[in-house]
């Protein structure tokens, strides 16, 4: 049994390198290729899944903040649980993680006593859908169909220059040095409490949104492997290369990065699925450009932040605007737009159907 039991770890291993070298060798739809497989050294190799018999698990008495992990080669492993376990449910795979703070345990339960949820079906209205724009101009996050922008938290931007001044003192180490490993080690610390800060920021950002009482909540289907792609390298006749932008859009790479909107939206959406609501993604062409009120084509320049309208007599913000626009997008009011010779053309519009709760909303922010 012990010994079927390391077998099966040790395919894992190799299930790993196979992946690795198709990844290599096969092209994605696009026809592009990942990179060759590199060396992936002990430090690097952080998790692991075991599986089979001989994985029991015993409840501790200790006020139920601790279990007994019975596992094959290793012994019995005391862990501190986080949440109680389901009665009945079996014990399938452990999975074992190495972070910077210590080891982890993930628990993989099979219970059949779960019963199957249907999310509910809900059709789209203007009081029950929630339109959102990410944001990433100054201290915002998140604006909102109702006027109201969330707070941003930019851990990555505050703390960088204390990571910048560890991984200095990091590379001037010789590698494999004792203290090389050290700095590696509270260059991690820093990345993990980072990250943490911004998942526990998200979570409550997500449960803000939800509290609204909104089933319906559109987002942007953001690519954002394209957004935060290198610029494609400029060169002259002679082969001399010339400037880019590419300095600006690191910045811009970096701020994507530390707002993580693919893992908050993904947050939100099992937040969501909780509370019996429903994550929509949309695609946010010309969502930011156009008025939401009248078919007028305004927010041409990112610079332009915000709008003086002299007829309505009030400031139309960008980001709220946006917002507004990827709700009626998913409400299949949004007016249809074609480019021709460069200009954008409206050939088709609904918005006198909503301009005015547009209207209505953007006076109250």
């Amino acid at each position: 049994m012990f010994h079927g039991f390391g077998a099966n770890t040790l395919q894992q291993v190799c299930q790993r390198v196979d992946k690795a070298f198709e990844r290599f060798t096969r092209s994605d739809a696009s026809g592009h290729r990942s990179g060759k497989p590199r060396f992936k050294s002990q430090s690097r190799y952080r998790s692991f899944v075991l599986e089979g018999a001989g994985l029991d698990l015993h409840s501790c008495s200790i006020g139920g903040k601790f279990l007994y992990l019975k596992v094959p080669k290793l012994g019995l492993l005391k862990v501190r649980s986080h949440r109680p376990l389901p009665d009945g449910a079996i014990l399938k795979q452990v999975q074992l993680i190495k972070k910077n703070d210590g080891w982890f345990v993930n628990l993989r339960l099979d219970d059949p006593t779960v019963p199957t949820i249907s999310p509910d079906q809900f059709i789209p209205t203007w009081e029950n859908s929630l339109g959102m724009d990410a944001v990433l101009h100054e201290d915002h996050y998140i604006a909102t169909s109702e006027g109201v922008k969330l707070p941003s938290v930019k851990l990555l931007r505050r703390n960088q220059a204390k990571l910048a001044k560890t991984a200095k003192k990091k590379n001037a180490r010789q590698r494999g040095s004792k203290a090389r490993r050290k700095l590696a080690k509270r260059e991690g610390r820093q990345h993990q409490k980072i990250a943490r800060a911004r998942k526990d920021f998200q979570y409550k950002t997500a449960h803000k949104l939800v509290k609204t009482g909104k089933k319906v909540f559109f987002h942007e289907d953001l690519n954002l492997k394209g957004l935060s792609k290198r610029n494609a390298p400029l060169q002259d006749e002679t082969g001399t290369y010339l400037p880019n932008g590419q300095s600006a859009k690191s910045g811009l790479n970096l701020s994507w990065a530390d707002a993580a909107f693919g893992q908050f939206f993904s947050i939100l959406g099992h937040i969501a699925a909780k509370a019996g609501a429903v994550m929509v993604a949309k695609n946010p062409a010309y969502t930011s450009q156009v008025l939401s009120y009248r078919d007028q084509v305004i927010f041409t320049d990112c610079g332009i932040r915000k709008y003086w309208d002299e007829v309505e007599k009030l400031w139309v913000d960008r980001d709220i605007n946006a917002a507004i626009n990827i709700k009626r997008v998913g409400l299949d009011v949004f007016p249809t737009i074609k480019r021709r010779k460069g200009s954008i053309k409206i050939v088709g519009s609904m918005t006198d159907d909503t301009s005015k709760e547009v209207l209505r909303t953007l006076r109250g922010a």
